[in-house]
């Protein structure tokens, strides 16, 4: 397992995943720990922790990554909206150190107070 990453294990097929798709970019799969009725996760194939830590490419992965994102939705059953949400470091939720999205929908979303 390339870092001790459990999102690059399952991207080597180390760990059984349903992938709901892939391309060159990314690997979107089910979280195992859903947060709403739908909950999926987009993970860039490229490993890096946070933000901060892209490179020029790696930005213009993400942007292609969230541009694709959309043109899923129905296919997710997301097709009544749908929120995203990337945790950087421990403050923030992170608990896997691999650059994440979340996407949850499937229901009415609580919003917090801002």
């Amino acid at each position: 397992m390339k870092n001790n990453c459990v999102f690059c294990a399952i991207q080597e097929g180390e760990i059984p995943s349903q992938r709901f798709y892939e391309d060159d970019r990314m690997i979107i799969i089910k979280d195992i720990e859903p947060k709403a009725k739908l909950h999926y996760l987009a993970i860039p194939k490229k490993h890096y922790k946070l933000l901060s830590e892209m490179t020029d490419s790696d930005r213009e992965d993400l942007g292609k990554i969230l541009a694709t994102i959309p043109t899923l939705a129905d296919k997710l059953g997301l097709g009544g909206g749908y929120r995203l949400v990337i945790n950087q470091g421990d403050d923030a939720g992170q608990t896997v150190f691999h650059l994440h999205i979340h996407i949850l929908g499937g229901q009415k979303m609580d919003f917090p107070e801002l």
